[in-house]
């Protein structure tokens, strides 16, 4: 367990940080299109290397600091050719071991190789779902994925949500469980800190005039009156949103339900 003590409390690599553009759940029109958001303190992005593309080199593991950003920790590495950057924390990593990403490295946290040299059981995590394009999923603090079988160019990967996928053998995953896994514990507390994360009150639908809700107007307490709906009308229960591409449902060989 990492605790705050042991977390970099000074500012983060310059080199690798931006400002982060605040939208306040407004789209390119200017228009509100995601409720719920705004105000938020001051962010800097740390820009995390999920593609593991320098292959071969050795890393040392320079520091352990928080990220704003997402719920996982980051470790900040260094390479044999001076170069740094971010990757996601591995549960076990710690300051001063040394990394690779690379088809021959040892099965240990912190090491990005192929699936098809991951032997069955391992856990994984920043997992490609298409080969040279970065680590899309498994991701979060807490977070990891299993080997559990290879069948001709795919291996059969079960994720966290249960969901067992079909993955190529080419693509990079990096071996162990991401840290910080009692981020799920954690109590906010008071609202006061929802605000300093940008999360705006959420005030219910029948609270409201019928002109912004459906479920809105009538006298004094009232119930929806009809099936619950979106405030754009749209039903909010039961039915289905998702589109569900064909080449993705091919992949999938265990539902998550």
């Amino acid at each position: 367990m990492i605790t705050h003590s042991v977390l970099k409390t000074m500012d983060p690599q310059k080199s690798l940080t931006t400002i982060l553009k605040k939208h306040s759940g407004r789209d390119s029109s200017g228009q509100m299109s995601v409720r719920h958001q705004g105000g938020r303190q001051k962010r800097y992005y740390r820009h995390i290397d999920f593609k593991r593309d320098k292959k071969d080199i050795k890393a040392k593991v320079l520091q352990i600091e928080y990220d704003p950003n997402r719920t996982a920790n980051i470790a900040l590495v260094e390479y044999e050719d001076g170069e740094r950057r971010y990757i996601v924390h591995v549960q076990g990593l710690v300051a001063g071991d040394m990394i690779i990403a690379s088809e021959k490295a040892d099965i240990k946290p912190g090491n990005a190789i192929k699936l098809a040299s991951i032997p069955l059981g391992t856990q994984i995590h920043n997992i490609e779902l298409y080969p040279g394009r970065g680590g899309q999923i498994v991701k979060s603090a807490g977070s990891y994925a299993v080997v559990i079988a290879k069948e001709g160019k795919y291996a059969n990967v079960k994720l966290p949500s249960k969901e067992v996928r079909k993955i190529p053998l080419e693509s990079l995953a990096t071996i162990g469980q991401i840290s910080n896994a009692e981020h799920k514990l954690r109590v906010i507390g008071k609202a006061g800190r929802n605000r300093l994360m940008g999360i705006r009150p959420t005030v219910r639908g029948v609270a409201q005039n019928p002109r912004s809700h459906p479920h809105g107007g009538g006298e004094g307490r009232s119930g929806t009156g009809m099936h619950p709906k979106t405030p754009t009308g749209k039903i909010a229960m039961g039915g289905k949103t998702r589109h569900r591409k064909k080449w993705s449902s091919k992949l999938i060989v265990k539902k998550r339900k």
